[in-house]
């Protein structure tokens, strides 16, 4: 199992493809522009609409810059158009990333790295997006039957790499529904469980993330029936994931997708509001 410092460092590239020589490249250059510019990591960030901890992982090359963060940056640092001319490389290298994902799950994550909005409710595990990876690690060892070490690597980066989502600009809006009994099972271990907490805390102060805890003691439940996700991808029609024992369904009908839109909307009138649920999940850390 990962411990704790291994499970906060950022994730990086893949390897596999020689992606990561291209990201770590831009960092460089990146950071020989903002040096330039007489600009902080933070001043950066802040112009950007993204975090200082964003701006310092890209430097370092640990994370990919989005095609949209090198045109906003090209020209606050005035690149003269040096880093908008690589957002084409880029795309180019996030898309031969996606094609890795298994054939079943590649229109998932193809919808779902296009999404302007997303909503998930769930009942087993926490949303990948939402991951840390020694919570993932776990999630992917604990799968019947077992997993070999090659394709939990493999499954990891990609699950990692899907969190990339979050930096987008605009930034997509997110809402996740969690049954409370997701929060109290130690999946990998009791300090697995705690930094999967603190990640969730993080996230659900993002100001286009909002979480929701499903309390256990709810005595009316409208999707008994399984777990699913509502993506608007951009410019499409919203859309709805479910996926029960390896068998996925990406459902498209305007009728079905209505259903599982207004069974979401009553699970989260059920839930915790966003604020009660963030304060329920501090107790459980035992902080005030």
């Amino acid at each position: 199992m990962a411990s704790s410092d291994h499970e906060e460092r950022p994730e990086r590239p893949s390897q596999t493809d020689g992606t990561a020589h291209l990201f770590s490249a831009l960092g460089k250059q990146i950071k020989v522009l903002r040096e330039h510019a007489g600009m902080s990591q933070r001043e950066l960030g802040k112009a950007a609409h993204c975090g200082e901890a964003l701006i310092s992982a890209i430097e370092r090359g640990v994370r990919t810059p989005q095609p949209d963060f090198l045109t906003r940056v090209d020209a606050l640092l005035d690149a003269r158009g040096v880093l908008a001319a690589a957002a084409d490389d880029v795309r180019e290298a996030q898309a031969r990333a996606r094609t890795r994902h298994p054939d079943w799950f590649r229109d998932y994550a193809r919808a779902e790295a296009e999404a302007v909005a997303l909503h998930n409710y769930g009942a087993q595990a926490v949303h990948g997006l939402l991951q840390t990876e020694a919570y993932a690690r776990a999630t992917f060892i604990q799968r019947r039957p077992l997993l070999d070490e090659a394709t939990i690597e493999k499954r990891l980066a990609d699950r990692l790499a899907r969190q990339q989502v979050f930096e987008r600009w605009p930034a997509p809006t997110f809402s996740y529904v969690l049954e409370e009994a997701v929060l109290q099972r130690p999946t990998g271990g009791v300090a697995v469980q705690q930094q999967q907490l603190r990640r969730l805390l993080t996230a659900g102060r993002m100001r286009n993330v909002e979480i929701q805890v499903m309390p256990t003691d709810r005595p009316e439940h409208p999707a008994l029936d399984g777990t699913f996700t509502l993506m608007t991808p951009r410019g499409r029609q919203q859309v709805v994931y479910t996926e029960s024992y390896g068998h996925p369904r990406l459902i498209t009908g305007p009728e079905e997708v209505r259903i599982f839109s207004e069974r979401y909307g009553i699970i989260r009138a059920q839930a915790l509001t966003p604020h009660e649920s963030l304060t329920l999940i501090e107790k459980m850390l035992g902080e005030p």
